[in-house]
């Protein structure tokens, strides 16, 4: 992970502190390094297609690996970045669903 994108201590993060450090996650080096979220979902959503025979779209990898974060909370695998994280997913998935119409997505 870019130590410019997040950079948790052990202080108490506030929600206004995650949202801020997620937006430079997602609209900062991580878009210089990757390229953007919807280019990168895609090209994971095509990967897990061909893998599992099963149509995955950018929206479905967005909302898999929110999963993901949520999972490593729940078990105690997580960290404060794992919030970051989340947030970043929520954040990409909600610019990718507000692409689509709703006849796709409802």
């Amino acid at each position: 992970m870019n130590e410019e994108c997040i950079e948790y201590v052990s202080e108490r993060k506030t929600r206004r502190d995650i949202l801020r450090e997620a937006e430079k996650c997602v609209c900062g080096h991580r878009e210089q390094d990757y390229g953007t979220a919807e280019d990168n979902f895609s090209t994971i959503a095509s990967l897990w297609t061909a893998y599992k025979g099963v149509t995955f779209s950018a929206l479905d990898v967005s909302m898999m690996m929110a999963l993901l974060k949520i999972a490593r909370i729940k078990n105690g695998g997580g960290s404060g970045d794992s919030f970051v994280d989340l947030a970043g997913y929520a954040a990409c998935g909600g610019e990718i669903w507000g692409t689509l119409t709703d006849s796709n997505y409802g």
